[in-house]
């Protein structure tokens, strides 16, 4: 069977864009031959709609965009995703669903049965679970059609299930010839080999081919990563879409009698026999089975972030970006990436020294923005701290308050922030701001100051990872900006210098804080695997002090994550709506009981 995998990049809550881009897709894939076309999951409003879905007009316009689309839907069947109401006297009030459109209509409903309320994940907030499985036919094929999750419960691939049911294993029993999975599935690194290997173990075991097709591009703070694909009964993979851009893939896949032979599998030839580019977005010839080969490690990263920030910006209704240029690696790669989302022309660098900056600092913000072709100005912040220290003295004074120290340093912070701001509000333009994961775990940032910011690309990349990334768009010949700018990206000094804020005369960060690479493994073991204080200890060697201070700035410092930016998710626990941590709390994982 000739099946199309139509990998779009849905806006959340633009159900005449999205449906716009169903139907381009089923037009296209019609064009091709493909007798059947699967779209992602909840594919009419996009994902994650979050509460859209309490809204009854959003649920009547999405059915009703899939109505019209199912109209177009003869001589091909299109696999199309959508919120529906539940016709239960009980239980929430909706379906998460996919619907099989044939012949002109909706011919058959298929519902999500395992969902998801871990992570970023609350769909038990507005879905019923499916209360059963249905089988659908097409070409004499029975297609076992799940949505997302309910592929995620296979017991050979978990240690523990999360879910008693494994709608999968039942498709199966119901006689099922053919898998299909349509997905919203988040881009963590390293997360698609395991997909890979989930999906291979799936079909092997029940000797069923697995179509999966997931949703591409950043909505808010999540990127989604694409990297659909087929997979044949003995778990081969015969077909793999592009990753971190929208895709039409056509397979060729053996199903019914032929499931057992050996899929058309073959990388493709730099041109195919039309003489058309096999990477081709739109071909105009048809093309089957072709397998691109995803990115990983830090080259995945970098797409994952340059990907989730232009969505960001353009899904906003921004053009144009500012950013404040310290000289440090943070806003270096920070407006790296942004080069890269949106165009040297859109970015705006601003350097903002104050009486402890070194010159060398901003000759590195000048040298980076000279490389990376953006306009840079400088503003200089000692008039306004000058006159801030000024207007302050008497009180501080009269209230027989301490002399310089963190207060004094934060004066600076927010001055630069309230620059910032101006010119945002100003221009019309996103300001974006530049913290990592590092630092925001412990507070290591000024709340209204450096903070200040539409959105976030680092905070959720550790500051090992951030010099990792410089590295790589310096030196990697895969990276996208080194081929654009030849020769250097980031100024060698700002990878090399120890890191500073600068705030206070001879300042670096390792005055107060543990090596970054210390730091970065106790934040790891604390914040995504949830170990206690005496664990990480006892397994690192790390000196109990310092993991207790560092857990301690962790749990202190959720007042300010809670007044962030968003930001982008990378990781397998960002800070964000995924992670849910009281600020009003005295939890000590190393107090005597």
């Amino acid at each position: 069977m000739r099946i199309a995998l139509a990998q779009i990049n849905p806006t959340v809550g633009d159900i005449p864009g999205n449906a716009a881009l169903i139907q381009d897709a089923i037009e296209r894939a019609k064009a091709q031959g493909a007798r059947l076309v699967v779209f992602p999951e909840l594919a009419i409003i996009g994902y994650p709609p979050k509460d859209l879905l309490l809204k009854p007009d959003a649920i009547d316009r999405c059915r009703a965009a899939v109505e019209r689309i199912a109209k177009s839907c003869t001589g091909i069947t299109a696999v199309i995703g959508l919120p529906v109401r539940s016709d239960k006297p009980t239980g929430r009030l909706l379906h998460n669903a996919a619907a099989l459109c044939a012949d002109g209509k909706i011919a058959s409903l298929h519902l999500k049965h395992l969902l998801p309320t871990y992570d970023v994940f609350d769909e038990q907030r507005y879905f019923e679970p499916g209360p059963r499985v249905d089988i659908s036919t097409i070409d004499g094929v029975k297609l076992g059609i799940s949505i997302c999750e309910d592929l995620w419960n296979d017991r050979e691939s978990f240690t523990r299930q999360l879910y008693h049911d494994n709608p999968v294993d039942e498709l199966a029993a119901a006689g099922a010839e053919l898998f299909i999975n349509c997905s919203a599935s988040p881009y963590i690194v390293r997360k698609h080999a395991f997909r890979l290997k989930l999906m291979a173990n799936v079909a092997r075991k029940h000797k069923i081919p697995m179509v999966y097709c997931n949703q591409v591009g950043g909505n808010d703070e999540l990127v989604f990563d694409g990297n659909s694909c087929v997979l044949d009964a003995n778990g081969k993979l015969i077909a793999h879409a592009k990753d971190f851009e929208e895709d039409l893939l056509i397979a060729d896949v053996p199903v019914g009698d032929e499931s057992d032979q050996v899929g058309r599998a073959s990388r493709p030839s730099s041109t195919n026999e039309n003489g058309h580019d096999g990477r081709d977005a739109h071909p105009t010839s048809t093309q089957t089975n072709r397998i691109e080969t995803p990115k990983e490690g830090l080259a995945s990263v970098y797409e994952a972030l340059v990907l989730g920030l232009r969505d960001y910006v353009s899904k906003c209704g921004f053009k144009k970006i500012f950013m404040g240029l310290s000289g440090g690696i943070d806003s270096a790669v920070s407006c790296a990436i942004a080069v890269a989302a949106i165009g040297s022309e859109n970015v705006h660098g601003i350097g903002m020294p104050s009486r402890y900056s070194s010159g060398g600092s901003v000759d590195d913000a000048k040298e980076l923005a000279d490389n990376l072709s953006i306009k840079f100005d400088v503003i200089p912040i000692e008039p306004g701290h000058a006159a801030m220290e000024g207007m302050l003295e008497k009180i501080f004074a009269a209230l027989k308050l301490p002399g310089a120290g963190v207060t004094e340093e934060n004066i600076q912070a927010r001055l630069r922030g309230n620059l910032m701001m101006a010119l945002s509000n100003k221009t019309g333009a996103m300001l974006v701001t530049t913290g990592n994961k590092s630092e925001m775990a412990v507070g290591y940032c000024t709340l209204y100051g450096d903070m200040c910011g539409g959105f976030s690309v680092l905070v959720d990349v550790p500051k090992t990872m951030v010099y990792d990334l410089a590295r790589w768009i310096n030196d990697d010949r895969d990276s996208p900006l080194r081929k654009q700018f030849i020769g250097v990206t980031i100024p060698v000094d700002t990878i090399t210098k120890p890191p500073s804020a600068e705030l206070r005369p001879d300042q670096t960060d390792q005055d107060s804080l543990p090596e970054y690479d210390v730091l970065d493994e106790i934040i790891e073991r604390y914040v995504e695997r949830e170990q206690s204080v005496p664990k990480i200890t006892k397994e690192t060697g790390f000196d109990e002090a310092v993991v207790t201070r560092i857990a301690r700035l962790i749990d202190t410092n959720e007042y300010k994550r809670k007044q962030a930016a968003p930001g982008l998710k990378i990781t397998g626990r960002a800070f964000g709506f995924g992670r849910r941590m009281p600020i009003a709390q005295r939890y000590d994982s190393n107090a005597k009981i």
